[in-house]
């Protein structure tokens, strides 16, 4: 039993931009025939004035901006888990984490900002409801949205993160967590913090400076590359061989480091080149 126990893990991911290529809030305005750009101004302004948490900026919009609020229903949103894009093989990846790495098993749950109706119906037959953890709302009988109960967003992601990890008994050391953006920062500190293990899925200096790994790929299998390395302690060979029977050839597989280094003149320096600078005119 201690065997078992011990290679219990739960893998968390985000939605948007993670197991999605284009965002909840992008296919919700063109569902409404409001501008994308006009989305992205309002998005991007509560994010300058940090109004909400991190990833929570399409939830303050459908509940407080009249222009959305007036128009979203509990039905577009389930039009919208229709509609989004999904990366491929999200199905594969649930498989394989559930059996087919021997003497793992990986419990797959979704910890998203995104409306929870979104999810469900995006990842309907892929993954159970109850793996589902998305912002919740309150509706009104005619299905407008009457009030926030929960949002998944920013620290409420931690929040959710510790409710399972008390409810199925996995020890801290034994979470996984996959995101892409600045919603994901508070989550992934914590589940570094406690020697769990976090995985980037883009290039954003904001996680990927804080993931213990990064992957990058069209493909949602691309993201169990680490994890069948780091944790199941799986070789290259082995690796292919699990993608190969499900179909797919690796072509591609490198691995580099990316150093981000901005570099400004110091004060002396600065100090000679506007002197030079000077002395030109």
């Amino acid at each position: 039993m201690a065997s078992i126990y011990r290679k219990h893990y739960l893998f968390a991911s985000d939605f948007d931009q993670t197991l999605t290529f284009n965002d909840t809030g992008y296919v919700l305005s063109e569902l409404l025939g409001i501008p994308v750009k006009e989305f992205e101004r309002k998005a991007k302004g509560m994010a300058k004035l940090n109004l909400v948490q991190q990833g929570a900026e399409l939830s303050y919009l459908v509940l407080h901006d009249p222009e959305f609020h007036s128009r979203v229903r509990r039905d577009h949103l389930f039009e919208v888990g229709k509609r989004i894009r999904l990366k491929e093989n999200i199905k594969q990846v649930y498989e394989i984490l559930d059996r087919r790495i021997d003497g793992f098993h990986f419990d797959f749950y979704v910890l998203s900002a995104a409306p929870v109706e979104v999810i469900q119906s995006a990842l309907e037959g892929i993954v159970p409801e109850d793996h589902i953890f998305g912002t919740e709302f309150k509706y009104k009988a005619s299905g407008e949205i009457e009030s926030l109960v929960r949002a998944t967003a920013g620290y409420g992601k931690v929040t959710r993160l510790d409710q399972l990890e008390e409810q199925l008994g996995i020890p801290a050391d034994h979470i996984v967590y996959v995101g892409d953006g600045s919603s994901d920062i508070h989550v992934m500190l914590h589940v570094n913090r406690r020697d769990g293990f976090t995985i980037a899925v883009s290039e954003s200096k904001l996680v990927a400076q804080i993931a213990k790994r990064t992957v990058l790929g069209d493909n949602a299998l691309a993201t169990l590359v680490p994890i069948l390395e780091e944790i199941a302690g799986w070789q290259r060979p082995q690796i292919r061989q699990l993608f190969e029977s499900y179909g797919f050839l690796i072509q591609g597989w490198d691995r580099v480091q990316t150093d981000w280094v901005t570099l400004r003149p110091s004060g002396v320096l600065a100090e000679k080149a506007s002197a030079t600078a000077a002395e030109v005119k």
